[in-house]
């Protein structure tokens, strides 16, 4: 992947992405004792665990109401002010570098790929292969055209594989207008990027505020938590946040996730220093990532809920296919 060439800044060292306020992915010794250490326990996911629900969206939502369907993973279709936006769209079998091999679905996606309205915008939050899935992006770019929005340098691999794809990158603070009233911030938030062995932060990573008509959405499509420190910023910066869309899988084992995938108890944390009315928990029960067994994220939310005395419908674990609106 050709390096990002862009002016140094708090976060670019003129050749390599970081984050002032978070820590170093892990070393590739350090991903050889997990995958092949002594010790490990990896629950065994179900071959197939399909979602009760499954959508089929309306054309377009008008007026002051937000429509959130789940795709699933970190899928999202928000419709809002006559706007479709998607968010980290894989309709994909497997999120990997090969089609043969890597972690595979467990469900379907929430909506049939075909079933999908005419997508406006695109929201891709990083380059993982389970946000970044360049064969959905380009059966979007042939189907509909969309305007795709990306942090730095991952408008390079997209551009790269398929110069259809209309991208445009965005550095952490901006703020991006969509029309019709809708507009996204990229935020900082705590975690990395990379597609293969030597181009780790070569791109970089980001959460949004949405901007809409029923007001802030902050969508976290990965983070650890850290101190809090990036999730109370955004309370600062962006007021009153409507709905939090927060992840909740991807874990275990928390010696090696800790640094860059927040836990149930994490995301309550989060949610707390954020300050949304609302919180919906993602990136779970779609693609094994790591050891946790499938149901655990959603148990152990209602566990965490209820140790910080918060309300269990305040924060509710999605299943592919729920719609919620506001």
């Amino acid at each position: 992947m050709k390096p990002y060439d862009g002016p140094v800044s708090d976060h670019f060292d003129g050749l390599n992405f970081f984050d002032p306020d978070g820590v170093p992915p892990k070393s590739l010794g350090e991903v050889l004792r997990w995958q092949f250490g002594g010790g490990r326990k990896r629950e065994t996911w179900p071959e197939w665990a399909p979602s009760p629900h499954a959508d089929t969206p309306p054309a377009r939502v008008e007026g002051d109401k937000v429509r959130l369907s789940f795709v699933g993973h970190a899928s999202w279709l928000i419709q809002a002010g006559g706007l479709n936006i998607l968010v980290d769209p894989v309709w994909s079998e497997r999120v990997s570098p090969v089609s043969f091999a890597g972690p595979k679905r467990h469900n379907d996606p929430g909506i049939a790929f075909d079933a999908l309205p005419k997508i406006d915008v695109v929201l891709v939050s990083h380059g993982h292969y389970d946000h970044l899935d360049i064969a959905t992006l380009s059966r979007l770019a042939k189907n509909f055209a969309p305007r795709v929005v990306t942090p730095l340098g991952n408008d390079v691999t997209m551009r790269s594989t398929d110069s259809s794809i209309k991208v445009e990158a965005f550095d952490w603070h901006d703020r991006v207008e969509l029309g019709n009233g809708i507009a996204v911030h990229l935020v900082a938030t705590r975690h990395w990027t990379a597609r293969g062995m030597f181009d780790r932060n070569k791109a970089l990573w980001a959460s949004f505020v949405l901007e809409t008509p029923a007001g802030k959405i902050y969508v976290v499509c990965d983070s650890g938590y850290g101190d809090g420190t990036h999730f109370r910023r955004v309370a600062e910066k962006h007021g009153d946040l409507r709905l939090a869309i927060l992840p909740i899988g991807a874990y275990e084992p928390r010696w090696f996730m800790r640094d860059q995938h927040m836990n149930p108890e994490d995301a309550v944390k989060a949610l707390l220093d954020c300050g949304a009315q609302q919180a919906l928990g993602h990136h779970h029960g779609t693609f094994q990532l790591t050891d946790e067994a499938i149901d655990a994220p959603a148990k152990a939310l209602v566990d965490a809920l209820d140790a910080a005395k918060i309300p269990q419908e305040r924060f509710v674990a999605m299943k592919p296919g729920q719609v919620v609106e506001i």
